[in-house]
């Protein structure tokens, strides 16, 4: 299960980028709709919610914007468009893969405008099926470790029935099967333990590994998937690193 630790370091670094250029509220708003609309606009009594909302405030997102957001997933907004959940699978070229979540209110323009960027780079879109076998959906946790947590969050996650914990670079990580979501929730809380970061993610079950120049060229290819409007999420089985991050960022 190595890996996933990277992944979250990976993932707050791209969350500060996202703040850089004003993205972060657009997308967590449409985190808190959706987790409204799927579990209701209370969030002491919606998991999801709850989180998404946390993780607005501490990126500093207006109340009131979180708040319409809310409103916009529980349907009391009648003048915001539907927003649809679309997950796209694709091939990036060089072998490595991904899964494109997104959330948008037009599905033509979505389309058309993941076809331009993959297309662009010698890759295409997948047909259903044919990228997931390659991801496990798992629920995952992240905690500060502040050294002396490891052993209240692994205590924690076992009686869960979570399936590995790993710690780095200052936080500790919780994975688990989709379906233990709120379990490893309501156990890491009872722990005491803040949760920094959770949701449900899509864990490549083996990553591709190729050389510098061909991983950086695919790098580039997510960004510009993550730098659209309606993606949310991309998932990829492209094994990099920090340093590949760090010549990505010179570019």
């Amino acid at each position: 299960m190595s890996g996933h630790s990277h992944w979250s370091t990976i993932k707050r670094k791209k969350g500060a980028a996202d703040a850089k250029k004003g993205a972060i509220f657009t997308r967590y708003a449409r985190e808190i709709a959706l987790a409204a609309r799927n579990g209701g606009g209370d969030p002491s009594m919606n998991v999801s919610l709850e989180l998404a909302i946390e993780r607005a405030r501490a990126s500093n997102m207006p109340k009131d914007s979180i708040e319409r957001a809310i409103k916009r997933g529980t349907g009391e907004d009648k003048d915001s468009a539907e927003l649809l959940e679309i997950t796209y699978e694709g091939y990036l070229g060089k072998g490595a893969s991904a899964i494109i979540e997104c959330v948008t209110e037009n599905r033509n323009r979505t389309v058309a405008d993941l076809r331009h960027i993959l297309s662009r780079a010698g890759g295409d879109l997948a047909s259903n099926g044919s990228v997931s076998w390659q991801f496990d959906r798992k629920a995952i946790f992240t905690v500060k470790s502040d050294g002396k947590n490891f052993d209240k969050a692994f205590e924690a996650a076992l009686e869960a029935g979570a399936d590995d914990v790993t710690e780095e670079d200052g936080y500790i990580e919780i994975v688990g099967a989709a379906e233990i979501f709120k379990d490893l929730h309501d156990s890491l809380a009872n722990a005491g333990l803040k949760i920094e970061d959770a949701g449900l993610r899509m864990i490549p079950k083996q990553e591709v590994e190729l050389d510098p120049d061909q991983t950086l060229a695919v790098l580039r290819i997510i960004t510009a998937l993550e730098e659209s409007d309606d993606v949310q999420n991309v998932y990829t089985n492209l094994k990099y690193t920090d340093e590949d991050l760090e010549k990505l960022e010179e570019d």
